[in-house]
């Protein structure tokens, strides 16, 4: 039941309660004698169960016990937080220097929270030699080391090659459901018909 529609002490109005004691033991009584004994502890009669017959009551202490409820909502939302896909492209014949300030923003990103979509786009002939886009990609990976977790392997989709990343557990507060693809498979087979038509490059050149 929602902690806003719980009726507290003078709140509660029925006849008799179903009192349940900290040590689990229960027992029917007159609402006023609950009431009684919750003054007797300093604390509030709360009902937690309503819809029962008769009405289930606790003695509790009512301010922590908001308090505690409301904490659990915020952790709640915090782990259902969802993570916002944000892409960087580069060129397969892209230069150290591009590649560091790409590189540095697939970190901060990662860093922020997000997951992060590293795209490679082929341009006219470059198809016949898309084992540069994985190296691309393969040095984006070395320059970030330790930051992400592989959500999805490099693999072709039409011209473009692309790979997902997601915070690594730790780092930026992202849950990360999927682990890094152990070294030794392959990529997964370019969509590409052209691309297709050559041997699928591997994840270890």
């Amino acid at each position: 039941m929602a902690e806003k529609d719980l009726r507290i002490n003078g709140q509660i109005r029925v006849r008799e309660v179903r009192l349940i004691r900290d040590d689990g033991e229960q027992g029917i009584m007159p609402t006023a004698s609950a009431l009684e004994l919750a003054r007797e502890a300093g604390m509030d009669l709360v009902e937690v169960a309503p819809q029962a017959a008769p009405p289930v009551v606790k003695i509790m202490d009512y301010g922590k016990f908001k308090f505690e409820n409301e904490k659990k909502v915020r952790d709640s939302k915090k782990k259902q937080k969802l993570l916002k896909l944000k892409e960087i492209r580069m060129q397969p014949k892209i230069d150290d220097h591009d590649l560091d300030f790409k590189s540095k923003h697939v970190r901060d990103f990662l860093a922020e929270g997000n997951k992060v979509k590293v795209t490679v786009r082929f341009r006219g002939r470059e198809l016949a030699h898309t084992e540069l886009g994985l190296d691309v990609l393969k040095d984006v990976l070395k320059r970030i080391e330790g930051e992400y977790a592989m959500d999805k392997a490099p693999s072709m989709e039409g011209r473009f090659m692309s790979m997902v990343l997601s915070p690594r557990p730790g780092k930026g507060g992202g849950q990360v459901k999927h682990a890094p693809r152990p070294e030794g498979q392959a990529m997964a087979p370019p969509a590409n018909p052209e691309a297709a038509a050559r041997p699928a490059a591997n994840l270890n050149k």
